[in-house]
């Protein structure tokens, strides 16, 4: 059957996954703030995906060495892309104005959508539009062969058409054009309004701005205003062939950014035609890049709308909890000393890993405290307490990955601090980003003997603030040859040996797909033995191909496989050679980034964790490693994650052949 296969697209199943994001908005038995949360959510990832992979296929289209069956294949994704998304958007807008702004004005809330106004609000307006707002607009006058204002990457601006009174209806100065760019950074996009009669009252910035635009332009009668964005390509190509300093070219590529090229302008759809055929004519727009938005774009911004009755925004009510294992020892070293400990975020407390680095700065055993750093918080006590161990004496070494996307400042500010407290930074490798999750602490004697040392394997970030929102899931292990193997990536990573070995670490560049093959090829044996083959696997994405004819093979050989993918899932069901796979989509109040794999083993099933999706970029580009879950009683603790999460009969839906 092989070469036979068929294979979702890419871009396609994560737009279906962005839908689902959607319909959590259109679940009325959420709290109201929260379905409006979901609708930020989608909103903004659909920027991102925008200014990534829409950017990606055009600049394919621009490229030199392209066949024209690739051009084309490239051509109809983005009319696909194209088609799904005005379709969502469809939605979002049914959504929002027929179920969201309803549902405010049932809870005392009237969010206006226009810059039209009750009486009892005009005067305020007006005098919030003078006090407050005015002294920060500044509207340039756009006129056809001039210099025009650089539009910046998701900025919102204000296009306005105004006639000049004293002109002629026929005069050619009477019709002219401006931009204003909304000043969020001096004012709120969310003004709150006086209350009035019980009910409460909120208003875009834009729309005051809309209704007052008759100050600016005294002598000329207002045309009409319309909000306009444009998106920018947004990724960073890092030369690897380019000898010098990774630190000051990523600081160049990021500048950059700001001004990549255009792969989207999105306008109200209200806006008149001849009205848009003048801004695209003058800022040169590809009418291919035009996409019909809202009146009101950006509703990532949404999140931040108000609660002026104070009792809409629910928190999520779970405060994480601390163990009580550690909580009676104190010590994280103790308890791990003898045994492994697993801790499942967000429902753990994160203040276990700091405390675990915490007792190393204190430790007068712990000579090295070794960690990989790829997203951290924003004045993260990660990176506190790591100072504090190089101020303490201890040598401290972080592998600081500076490709990671649109985390690239803040990881550059964070080294910078780093290096300057003594710690030893390494940056990112040639060709490849260094995306797992390792800390290990080295203990020895005064005389160098190696002591029982301490290492940590997770699915996430070292990150205090996302492990407040993401579900991931971490190994405390003492394991002699799991530290053994940690410590050896980390020579490695450190150029310190070229041909690492591995006993239980499964690493992507060294031994991770020969044993990934050798797992699938078991539960095939077993199958074609009349046992039963069983292979469950969470991730986020599921997208190379050579991963997925494998798990098709396993399916045709009659291996029961469960799949449980947030997002991607490039994997087909419903088909002869997939009828032995599940897929199951999670989609809650929090973000499911945990990757397990689980595969039966017969009578022992193999458990592991780690940092990597079945991506080509996570396979073949990137360094990623899963480890082996070995307790017993922790290898059953995650298995009933995934039998719960399996079973699960609210938040989950089943991928079929139609997406």
């Amino acid at each position: 059957m092989e070469g036979n296969y068929s294979y979702f697209k890419r871009d396609i199943s994560w737009l279906s996954f962005n839908y689902r994001v959607l319909l959590e908005a259109d679940d009325d038995t959420l709290p109201l703030y929260e379905r409006i949360r979901f609708i930020s959510i989608y909103s903004s990832n659909l920027e991102e995906f925008y200014k990534i992979r829409v950017a990606e296929h055009k600049a394919a289209l621009s490229g030199t060495h392209k066949s024209e069956e690739d051009l084309q294949a490239t051509r109809e994704v983005l009319e696909q892309i194209t088609r799904e998304v005005n379709g969502q958007l469809e939605k979002r807008v049914d959504i929002y104005e027929n179920k969201i702004l309803p549902a405010l004005r049932e809870n005392g809330i009237i969010f206006y959508q226009s810059s039209q106004v009750e009486s009892f609000h005009t005067e305020y307006i007006r005098s919030f539009f003078r006090e407050e707002t005015f002294p920060y607009l500044q509207p340039v006058l756009i006129t056809k062969g001039d210099t025009l204002t650089f539009l910046r990457d998701n900025r919102l601006y204000l296009a306005v058409r105004i006639l000049r009174k004293s002109a002629s209806p026929n005069a050619p100065d009477r019709v002219q054009y401006f931009v204003l760019k909304l000043p969020y950074s001096k004012v709120p996009r969310f003004i709150e309004l006086p209350a009035h009669n019980g009910y409460h009252y909120l208003m875009f910035l834009e729309d005051i701005i809309k209704a007052n635009l008759g100050m600016m332009f005294p002598g000329y009668e207002m045309d009409c205003a319309y909000c306009i964005k444009i998106s920018r390509d947004a990724d960073i190509l890092i030369d690897e062939e380019i000898a010098g300093d990774i630190v000051e070219q990523v600081k160049k590529k990021v500048k950059r950014r700001k001004i990549g090229a255009v792969c989207r302008f999105v306008y109200d759809r209200e806006m008149p035609e001849d009205f848009l055929d003048y801004l695209v004519d003058l800022f040169g727009i590809d009418r291919n890049e035009l996409v019909a938005g809202d009146k009101h774009l950006n509703l990532e911004d949404l999140v931040h709308l108000p609660d002026p009755a104070g009792r809409l925004i629910v928190p999520h009510g779970l405060t994480p909890l601390r163990l009580t294992c550690l909580n009676k020892r104190e010590s994280v070293f103790d308890y791990i000393h003898s045994r492994d400990l697993l801790l499942h975020f967000l429902y753990h407390s994160f203040e276990h890993f700091i405390h675990f680095l915490y007792e190393a700065v204190h430790d007068p055993m712990t000579r090295e405290i070794m960690i990989t750093q790829y997203r951290v918080a924003q004045n993260s006590a990660v990176i506190h307490t790591l100072i504090a161990a190089a101020q303490n004496g201890k040598k401290v070494t972080v592998f600081v990955e500076l490709k990671a996307r649109f985390d690239e400042e803040n990881n550059l500010a964070t080294a910078e601090m780093m290096k300057n407290a003594g710690i030893h930074i390494i940056y990112s490798l040639p060709g490849l980003k260094v995306h797992v999750k390792v800390a290990l602490i080295r203990r020895t004697t005064d005389k160098g003997r190696l002591l029982k040392s301490y290492a940590y394997i997770s699915t996430g970030n070292f990150n205090e603030k996302t492990a407040r929102t993401y579900a991931d899931t971490g190994l405390f292990t003492s394991d002699r040859e799991i530290v053994e193997d940690i410590y050896t990536l980390f020579r490695y990573l450190r150029k310190e040996t070229e041909d690492p070995v591995f006993n239980h670490l499964l690493v992507s560049q060294i031994n991770m797909l020969d044993e990934l093959d050798r797992l699938i090829g078991r539960e095939i044996e077993l199958a074609e033995q009349g046992k039963a083959g069983r292979i469950i696997l969470k991730m986020n994405t599921l997208q190379d191909k050579k991963m997925i004819d494998r798990l098709y093979e396993a399916s045709e050989k009659g291996v029961k496989i469960d799949l449980i993918i947030r997002g991607i899932c490039c994997l087909m069901p419903g088909q002869p050679y997939s009828r032995n796979i599940r897929i199951t989509r999670l989609v809650d109040t929090f973000l499911e980034h945990a990757r397990i794999w689980y595969f039966g083993n017969g009578v022992n099933p193999k458990v592991y964790i780690g940092s990597p999706d079945w991506m080509r970029r996570n396979l073949y580009r990137r360094i990623e490693a899963v480890v082996p879950v070995q307790d017993p009683k922790l290898k059953g603790e995650i298995i009933d994650l995934l039998t719960i999460q399996l079973t699960d009969n609210q938040k989950a839906c089943r991928v079929n052949e139609k997406l």
